[in-house]
């Protein structure tokens, strides 16, 4: 562990379980209270797992029925051999040997045959199950606002969404139908051991409390270190995806030292709490192994003293062997099956942790026009630090508005805040005398678009990806979308037009061609009011100008609130609106702004000469 040295990563290392893991959980953003997204409490997991077990309550009982006939038809070998020793001590001859060979036969066979059946509907469960449970996670993760989304970072909802998806998946298919049967077996055999000598079961059951003792102090630690370790690991997966993704940028400002000591740090605060789990295990499994050998031993010894006094047969103690060395599996299955459901329920919690983000409080009224009013508004992503503070400005449906400024200087933050992606934290942006952040998302979409310099290109065709939220739309409709935004050329030169498959494993798509994309979704989508982010930073100069042009002819008569970083968008508009510090300092015309002498006319002079 040289490599992941904890004094010089700054990681509290420990060899011994954490005294107290709600503390440490806070640490690492855990705490339900302040996660960027929530973890769900072991009520709400109990309470999914009833629902979904309570949907397939059929199911379950038909599972449950053919562990009774499998485990029956188990019990009848033990049995059988126990009786042909009791014969053949009697006298008995090849005949007796015949008729329990063909009894166990017949019982093997229709144990094979139940059995059988049984893992194909506990297979088949299992997958109902889990795609219930897929269906409503996705389905409750395309209603969450946007905020929290972007809040909760790359790394966690990728963690969230494959490695704690896999640990559900094999919780779900396997282990939950494996842990029903090991349940049945354990009391059925049970049963069985009862029904040869209720005076066995005593020595059967003689480790359960140490088994018990020790799954119950296992029980206590492991789920809370589960959901720490699956969100430690979600931190490793951030700074990788952040690593990746930010490059050129880390090798630009030669930060790759910096990104190499979080990475180390991440993985080896993930490798201590991997390393923690398993010593549970070691201390769990070892134990309870041992506890094995405790019945057979028990019941050896009773059923000895108790043959020698005439109070049981040979068959009994035969039988009693048996089916108590036939519990030494399920018993065993059971534990093991615990440990991996363990791990299942801390990724359920996780993912039903989207359940308790808190919705958005939603105003379903409709907004009477176009017109957007911003009062006093302020909106800052930390608390005590606004990035726009106390606002207010008017736009008139069919208006060109440029937003300029600085970098890092509230532009974007208002464009969000335009588009309804998050509500203000003070004052109010109304469309239509309608808070457009507290409207259901597809009305807010079809009266204000935000169209960013960040796109995706989705698996799938290329009419697929044009078409997107408007699968009835015609193929002249989409060439028209695309001819909108200057894509028809190159669109047309794909080896299948728009059938041509395009995102991850298709068609590579240039970035710039990717933006298009994202614009013609937008002329299709057809709102009364569009706010373009640097929706064409990755065009050349020329052709993000002719660009624009071709969009004013699409979109005319609609408002169009454009966040300028080419001051000829801002030159060509109705009205700009400076922003420096979170303030809007100027608002007016080109013209207006030039004469005044201000903040905006330094910016247009200075670019002028740049260009």
């Amino acid at each position: 562990m040289k490599y992941f040295d904890s004094k010089k990563l700054g990681i509290a290392a420990f060899d011994s379980p954490p005294k107290d893991t709600s503390i440490i959980a806070k640490d690492f953003g855990l705490d339900r209270s302040k996660a960027r997204l929530p973890i769900a409490s072991e009520e709400t997991v109990n309470k999914e797992l009833f629902t979904l077990g309570s949907a397939h309550k059929g199911e379950f009982l038909f599972v449950i029925l053919l562990t009774l006939l499998t485990v029956v038809a188990q019990l009848v070998s033990p049995r059988a051999f126990g009786n042909l020793l009791e014969s053949l001590k009697n006298g008995a001859g090849a005949e007796a040997v015949q008729q329990t060979v063909v009894i166990i036969a017949i019982a093997l066979f229709a144990q094979t045959i139940f059995a059988y059946f049984l893992r194909i509907k506990a297979a088949v469960l299992g997958e109902f199950i889990l795609s219930a449970l897929r269906e409503r996670f996705v389905s409750r993760a395309v209603q969450l606002p946007p905020d929290a989304i972007e809040r909760a970072g790359s790394g966690e909802l990728l963690n969230r969404t494959t490695t704690d998806i896999n640990h559900v998946t094999w919780a779900v298919r396997d282990s939950l139908p494996v842990i029903t049967i090991c349940v049945s077996e354990i009391i059925i055999i049970c049963i069985g051991i009862v029904l040869t000598a209720p005076a066995f079961l005593a020595a059967t059951l003689i480790s359960a409390p140490l088994v018990v003792a020790l799954t119950r102090w296992y029980l206590k630690r492991s789920p809370q270190a589960y959901r720490v370790e699956a969100s430690v690991y979600s931190q490793v997966n951030s700074v990788l995806v952040e690593s990746a993704e930010g490059g050129r940028t880390i090798e630009a400002l030669r930060l790759g030292d910096d990104r190499l000591v979080r990475t180390r740090s991440a993985i080896g605060r993930w490798i201590e709490w991997e390393s923690y789990t398993i010593r549970l295990r070691t201390r769990w499994f070892p134990a309870v192994s041992f506890s094995y050998i405790a019945p057979l031993a028990a019941v050896l010894l009773i059923g000895a003293s108790m043959y020698q006094s005439g109070s049981v047969s040979l068959a009994q103690v035969t039988a009693a062997l048996l089916y108590t060395q036939m519990l030494a599996d399920p018993i065993e299955g059971l534990l093991w099956w615990i440990d991996e459901f363990q791990s299942g329920k801390a990724s359920l919690s996780r993912l039903l942790g989207i359940y308790e983000v808190p919705d958005r409080v939603v105003q379903d009224s409709d907004p009477k026009d176009d017109d957007i009013q911003g009062d006093h508004v302020s909106y800052g992503y930390r608390e005590g630090k606004d990035v726009l503070r106390d606002i207010s400005f008017a736009v008139k449906p069919g208006t060109r508005l440029a937003i300029v400024g600085p970098s890092g200087a509230g532009k974007s933050t208002l464009g969000r805040l335009l588009a309804g992606v998050q509500p203000p934290r003070l004052g109010t942006i109304k469309v239509g005398g309608s808070e457009i952040g507290y409207l259901p998302v597809e009305k807010a979409r079809t009266h204000v678009a935000l169209v960013t310099q960040e796109h995706h290109v989705f698996v799938g065709t290329l009419r697929q990806n044009v078409s997107l939220a408007f699968s009835d739309k015609s193929d002249a409709e989409i060439w028209d979308a695309l001819a909108a935004v200057d894509a028809t050329e190159w669109a047309k030169e794909l080896p299948q037009a728009l059938d041509t498959e395009v995102g991850s494993g298709g068609h590579r798509l240039l970035p710039a061609q990717a933006q298009q994309l994202a614009l013609a979704r937008l002329v299709l989508a057809n709102p009364q009011t569009l706010v373009l982010d640097e929706a064409t930073s990755l065009l050349d100069a020329k052709a993000a100008k002719h660009l624009e042009g071709s969009l004013s002819a699409v979109l005319k008569n609609r408002t169009v609130i454009a966040i300028a970083h080419r001051l000829q968008t801002a030159h060509d508009a109705d009205l700009i609106a400076v922003i420096e510090d979170g303030l809007i300092t100027e608002w007016g015309s080109h013209q207006a702004l030039m004469t005044a002498n201000g903040a905006y006319a330094s910016l247009w002079r200075s670019w002028r000469d740049e260009h």
